[in-house]
């Protein structure tokens, strides 16, 4: 062989080395993207479009709807507030009545093409990608909001006032026009910008639920749109079946279209307070004892802080401390503390009566006495106080950042154990975020809808509220901060803790059995009823087909 014809050899086998690895590196990088893995998310999709791809586009741009359609450029709602998961959507419909919604899942059903699945998307704060539909239709339910909310005061032997709203307002602007008639909500999220539909279909949690129970307590009507296209209007007495489903659901039966809203007399002022334990066992007894009075604060929340320097100096800007000498002298370095958190509404000519009770009640706590801070704010101010922080992190461009929060439900008998292992061991050095905890009375829930609890009594809301910053390593990452999740979730399994999932995130459907557990068959029936073809909430992974071949 000539040396031509060799080094010709040498350059073929060397050409074929090296396109032989450009392929796999290829390979490498389509199957990261297919696995969704990349800096700020584990969930990202190309969208592969359907075989009919053109016939159903047509078709829906043929539909007589009042709202638009929209085939580009919808990358908002590829996403949410978890910022995980990002999964592009096929079309995004911004309807302007309920008959488009009813009109738009008619024509999906009729279509019958797999995968072509249905999201009802409010202000985009799911979690896990719950709000959106890969290669589906997302139906953008703020713009069926109305400018303004019909309030209504009823009279039948007693005082029962209530609001009609659309399902797509957002409870900041139902605070506002139900306050021009001195009423509002009984019950609340901690964050008000969320919509009505958006929290209807998970429960509506924070430190009013242990009297008032969640936000699907205290609704008297709803109207829904069915997975079949139907247009229903349900309640305790009409439609009551679909009523129950709908409220804590998590969007399988129905799209809430909307709501009648329990209301009361609305306050003016909020006596706000704060206090600090060491221990954990006085902290959750006081709390218990505190939502076991008749007599008591209106709200009552707690929060975890681990690891955390000048913990009284942040709230002197909006609180002021009892005792400013001793709460300057206050060191807290290196130490776990649980602060009681609670408030008391009034207005302001029932402020000397209101602060009498306070006393009473502050007398039976066994906080530690310096580091008790307070504040008077308006009612609106006290509701709306997540949205300051907001704002600030939004101005640092630290607010749409990964967000891999972990809610629990934990029984009130396995609370200490479960404080003791995560707080003691998995999150000994430090948070991601806040840490809330505080507990709930179960009877004043109504266990009939389609949320589920653990069976005991008294149970605690446990919410790690962690936020990874972008392109972070170590303990500020998405995945130390997913991993760690994912440990205190294996340890409550594993030590048999009873605890139940709030906003709940699975991927295989035995998960979702176990999670609802007795109530799982019941869950399949309404299912099969409302929305036989699963066309509805493909983001909650429960049900991935027709319900005649997946169950």
């Amino acid at each position: 062989m000539s040396s031509k014809h060799v080094i010709i050899v040498i350059i073929t086998h060397l050409f074929t080395k090296f396109l032989k690895t450009f392929l796999l590196l290829i390979s490498f990088i389509l199957h990261k993207a297919d696995s969704g893995y990349n800096n700020n998310s584990i969930g990202t999709s190309i969208f592969q479009r359907p075989y009919h791809y053109d016939q159903i586009v047509s078709s829906l741009q043929k539909l007589p709807l009042e709202g638009s359609l929209s085939l580009s450029n919808n990358d908002a709602v590829a996403s949410d507030f978890g910022n995980i998961y990002h999964f592009p959507p096929l079309a995004v419909f911004n309807p302007v009545s309920v008959s488009d919604i009813s009109r738009a899942i008619k024509h999906v059903m009729e279509l019958s093409e797999p995968g072509l699945k249905v999201a009802a998307r409010g202000h985009g704060h799911s979690l896990q990608g719950q709000s959106q539909a890969e290669g589906g239709i997302v139906i953008n339910m703020e713009s069926l909001a109305e400018k303004t909310a019909a309030v209504v005061v009823v009279n039948n032997g007693e005082f029962v006032p209530y609001v009609d709203v659309s399902a797509g307002e957002l409870w900041i602007n139902i605070l506002h026009e139900t306050l021009k008639h001195g009423l509002a909500p009984k019950s609340w999220t901690d964050y008000l910008h969320l919509t009505v539909g958006g929290t209807l279909s998970n429960a509506g949690i924070s430190g009013q639920a242990f009297r008032h129970g969640p936000q699907i307590n205290n609704v008297f009507q709803l109207e829904v749109v069915t997975g079949k296209g139907e247009v229903v209007t349900c309640s305790e007495t009409r439609n009551t079946e679909l009523y129950y489903s709908v409220l804590g659901g998590l969007g399988q039966f129905g799209i809430i279209t909307r709501a009648r809203i329990s209301l009361e007399a609305a306050p003016k002022m909020v006596k706000w307070i704060r206090m600090l334990y060491s221990e954990f066992s006085m902290f959750a007894r006081d709390q218990e004892h505190l939502i076991s009075l008749e007599n008591t604060f209106d709200y009552i929340e707690g929060f975890v802080i681990i690891n955390r320097t000048g913990i009284l100096n942040n709230w002197r800007s909006s609180f002021n401390p009892r005792d400013p000498i001793q709460a300057s002298q206050f060191i807290s370095d290196g130490r776990t503390f649980y602060c009681l958190e609670v408030a008391k509404y009034f207005n302001p000519d029932e402020s000397q009566f209101m602060n009498q009770i306070v006393e009473n009640l502050l007398s039976e706590l066994s906080y530690i006495p310096w580091t008790l801070f307070q504040s008077e704010v308006s009612y609106v101010q006290f509701l709306d106080r997540v949205h300051v922080s907001e704002k600030q992190l939004r101005s640092k461009g630290l607010w749409e950042v990964p967000h891999p929060w972990l809610n629990l439900l934990i029984p009130r008998t396995h609370i200490h154990h479960f404080a003791q292992e995560v707080f003691g061991n998995i999150l000994k050095d430090t948070s991601n975020g806040p840490i809330l905890i505080y507990p709930v009375n179960q009877t004043r829930w109504n266990r009939k809808t389609s949320l589920v609890t653990p069976e005991e009594d008294i149970f605690y809301l446990v919410a790690f509220l962690s936020s990874a910053m972008p392109l972070a390593r170590g303990s500020e990452s998405l995945e130390h901060i997913l991993t760690q999740n994912k440990r205190i979730l294996e340890f409550c399994t594993n030590a048999k803790l009873g605890v139940k999932q709030y906003l709940p995130h699975y991927t295989t459907q035995e998960e979702w059995k176990a999670h609802f557990g007795s109530k799982w068959e019941a869950f399949v029936q309404r299912k099969t009823a409302y929305d036989p073809l699963a066309l509805l909430a493909p983001g909650q992974r429960i049900f991935q087909k027709a319900l005649s071949t997946s169950c």
